[in-house]
């Protein structure tokens, strides 16, 4: 799958320098709200989130009704770790969390 070592932690505890630096290398206006950011975050249902050594390189999130739905609202990864099966890791991870909910939405955006 890859050469690199990536680790993935269900934690909800970021630091907003760790969440900006990600956000805006995929140009997400998001990461222009460290403080918000991190709230959000934290405030999600679920969280997965991808590391190379003490770098966070990948997140999914995931926003529930906590027993129909789940919406994965976030799923982003670092463009230099990009095409290493990091996006497909992250999301059949979330997809194990959610395997009895009826329905699981990833939100996109352009």
């Amino acid at each position: 799958m890859t050469d690199i070592n990536i680790k993935y932690s269900n934690t909800k505890e970021f630091d907003k320098k760790q969440l900006q630096d990600l956000f805006l290398s995929v140009q997400w206006s998001s990461g222009n709200y460290p403080d918000q950011l991190q709230i959000a975050i934290r405030n999600s249902d679920k969280v997965i989130s991808a590391w190379d050594g003490d770098k966070l390189v990948g997140l999914i999130n995931a926003l529930s009704d906590g027993i129909m739905t789940a919406y994965f609202h976030y799923l982003l990864v670092h463009p230099e770790y990009q095409s290493k099966g990091i996006g497909n890791q992250l999301v059949s991870l979330m997809l194990v969390e959610y395997k009895d909910y009826a329905r699981k939405v990833l939100i996109a955006y352009d």
